[in-house]
């Protein structure tokens, strides 16, 4: 092949994957773990998602001192976004490895947290997953949303008294919180099919 060719095909390739970059939708890791419509219908599972409102603040209304370095997910292919991407697509073994990478680089980063949280939630890693839900608080305090979260990591482990709690303490803060709300009757909802233990 001469060099012409290889570099035509080099310059293909990398055509392609600007335009799939293209394709994919900048979300936060928010929008990750929203529910899909069947999921205020069935038992939490493993397989379910957890759901979450805007969780994470942005740059601009971070205290200077909290803002990560390098300014994360301006890059599709840096650790947090490829974490994003592998978790989106249920590879969790990837996306726990670069969340927990984005977490070594900007161990400041709440989303970077929250990912490898979430990863860990999927991967039954729960004593990992508590250690990253309580490294997120300590950044950025009990939220809602990190409640929400650590509530809803109780109900895949058949904690079911703790996800009641925790998931009261964020309806508490955020009462009107529809993801909140919806773990709520899905913790109400195993209680009358008789999975939790009241």
């Amino acid at each position: 092949m001469t060099a012409a060719k290889a570099t035509g095909v080099v310059v293909a390739a990398l055509g392609c994957l600007v335009w799939l970059t293209g394709c994919e939708t900048s979300t936060k890791l928010g929008d990750v773990f929203h529910p899909n419509s069947e999921t205020t219908e069935k038992i939490p599972t493993p397989d379910d998602h957890i759901t979450t409102g805007t969780l994470l603040p942005t740059p601009g209304n971070l205290e200077p001192d909290q803002a990560p370095k390098g300014l994360l997910n301006k890059d599709p292919n840096d650790d947090l976004n490829l974490g994003k991407k592998y978790f989106r697509s249920a590879n969790f073994g990837l996306a726990e490895r670069h969340f927990r990478r984005s977490v070594e680089q900007h161990p400041r980063d709440l989303e970077s947290w929250v990912g490898l949280a979430a990863s860990y939630d999927r991967l039954r890693r729960w004593d990992m997953a508590d250690r990253a839900y309580d490294q997120a608080m300590k950044i950025a305090g009990p939220t809602p949303e990190l409640l929400n979260n650590w509530g809803y990591s109780y109900m895949l482990r058949g904690d079911y008294r703790r996800a009641r709690d925790t998931l009261l303490r964020a309806q508490a803060l955020d009462p009107t919180n529809p993801f909140v709300r919806n773990n709520l009757d899905l913790l109400e909802a195993s209680y009358r099919k008789g999975m939790a233990v009241q």
